[in-house]
């Protein structure tokens, strides 16, 4: 058994390393294309991207939540070996990712002539609807090796679709950088990316087809377990349809309550909160299969040691990055972009909440996709987008910007942030919730000190540009991750993972 642990815990940690690497490189060729891309386009192109992003989100609702459920399904025959089933369960998906890129693109090109009322701009840009197809483009070819991709993860061998996404990315950031400084050409930067994107997806592909030469075999998979598969997507089609209109409306709203400008001011803060959120997760998403394999092998109690380990990560990772973005944020868009990017502290502040929220909720939310806790908490999710919609509209109409990101957070924190972890807690560790809500509790409490107390240092310490700007967050980092260990030191997921790293 401890073979077997071993494995599941280099398998995590080699996926970890690799798409937080893939992660930073990403994050730093971000900042430098943005920086570009405002300078060649401005700030109106900056919203149409933003709000691109959102449409062609939404429409990714066409695959039904395939990409959850499949990966789910490829647990147990990956475990038990079962190459025939898996060759089964390949030849399925094939066929079915081919109709949702044909769907995609249907419902796509059929709302074309809607665009106009989503964009409010303050002038007519030319080419709306060859930039929009372009953006589908790439949705699309993104679809067409997705069956074969999903294996890897599913086995605990993600990092090698990392590896080439990571050369992928640099490649296509490098060209579409050079695009804007040689041609200034909107079509050529879109054009690069979807170039690119179907060189990494078909390279990709390759990679799977050597590593499990098998799943090439023309083999079937019967009509019991195509019902199974298909009961399983009805709830995972629930929950990624509440998700996107939780997650893919803002840039939406805020284009037609307030402007598609207010989009790219906005977006700023959303690259740095997104990226941010994205290497925290990856921490987490990398497990997944690992917890996969977990749950089919070990018992209730051997899960809630692993879930405890988890969570204490996550809260101490809050306790440092929460409030750093909170009180750095907005310096930085200052010296990175100028102060007419501002959008003040308060924004600084809704942005960190949902950020809180969606690093806090990660170790959960890696057990509901290994689980398939989804099926229990579908309904919880719907009414989670319904209320962030209503409330998007009516706060994004009485205080703007704020008011929208602000209902995210207030949707979440009433609706799935206190229900899932109840069905976790009851259905797979046989243990009570009331434990986790008083850490979530004292997590918050930690981060509105820190918050206080580093708005105090503010008071002696001006950013004058990078060089301040990097003290000012040395700074605070270092303080952060001392007053968080001392209050984290004690705890029975962080003595776990001190005996882990021993042995």
């Amino acid at each position: 058994m401890e073979i077997k642990n071993s494995g599941r815990t280099h398998k995590a940690i080699t996926n970890i390393f690799y798409n937080i690497l893939n992660q930073m490189v990403m994050l730093f060729l971000s900042f430098i294309s943005r920086s570009v891309f405002i300078w060649g386009f401005g700030i109106e192109y900056l919203g149409i991207n933003g709000l691109f992003a959102d449409i062609l989100n939404l429409l990714s609702l066409a695959d039904l939540g395939f990409n959850t459920a499949m990966t789910y399904s490829f647990y147990k025959p990956l475990a038990e070996k079962d190459y025939e089933k898996i060759a089964g369960l390949v030849n399925f998906y094939k066929k079915v990712y081919y109709l949702i890129a044909l769907g995609i693109a249907i419902i796509g090109i059929a709302l074309i002539p809607f665009l106009p009322r989503l964009i409010n701009v303050e002038y007519e840009i030319p080419h709306l609807t060859i930039y929009y197809l372009l953006s589908l483009s790439t949705v699309v070819a993104s679809y067409l090796c997705i069956y074969k991709t999903t294996i890897l993860m599913a086995d605990q061998k993600g990092y090698l679709v990392t590896k080439v996404a990571i050369y992928t990315n640099f490649i296509k950031t490098i060209l579409q950088i050079i695009s804007i400084i040689v041609w200034k050409n909107y079509i050529i930067f879109l054009s690069v990316g979807t170039i690119i994107t179907i060189g990494n997806n078909v390279y990709a592909s390759r990679i799977a087809d050597k590593t499990y030469q098998f799943i090439n075999k023309k083999s079937t998979i019967s009509n019991y377990e195509k019902k199974h598969i298909f009961n399983n997507l009805g709830s995972v089609f629930l929950y990624k349809v509440s998700a996107m209109l939780l997650n893919a409306t803002d840039n939406i709203l805020i284009s037609i309550l307030i402007s598609t400008a207010m989009v790219g001011y906005y977006s700023n803060y959303l690259l740095l909160q997104t990226k941010i959120v994205a290497i925290i997760s990856l921490v987490f998403t990398s497990m997944t299969a690992s917890i996969g394999n977990l749950i089919v092998t070990e018992n209730s109690e051997k899960r809630f040691k692993v879930f405890k380990c988890e969570q204490s990560i996550s809260c101490f990772i809050c306790g440092i990055v929460v409030p750093c973005y909170i009180l750095l944020a907005d310096d930085f868009i200052r010296i990175w972009l100028g102060s007419e990017y501002q959008l003040g502290f308060a924004m600084s502040c809704a942005v960190g909440l949902n950020m809180y929220l969606s690093c806090v909720m990660q170790p959960l939310w890696s057990y509901r996709e290994a689980t398939g806790l989804y099926r229990k908490t579908k309904w919880i999710m719907v009414i989670c987008a319904m209320i962030n919609i209503g409330l998007s509209i009516i706060l994004g109409k009485t205080i703007g910007v704020i008011g929208i990101i602000l209902a995210s957070a207030i949707a979440r924190i009433v609706t799935y942030v206190w229900y899932e972890p109840q069905i976790l807690f009851r259905e797979y560790f046989a243990n009570s919730e009331k434990g986790y809500y008083v850490q979530l509790i004292k997590n918050i409490f930690l981060i509105i000190v820190l918050v206080v107390l580093g708005k105090q240092f503010e008071k002696v310490f001006f950013v004058s540009g990078y060089g301040t700007w990097i003290l000012k967050a040395s700074v605070l980092g270092a303080g952060f991750v001392l007053v968080t260990y001392l209050f984290y030191r004690n705890s029975e997921g962080v003595n776990y993972i001190r005996k882990k790293i021993k042995r």
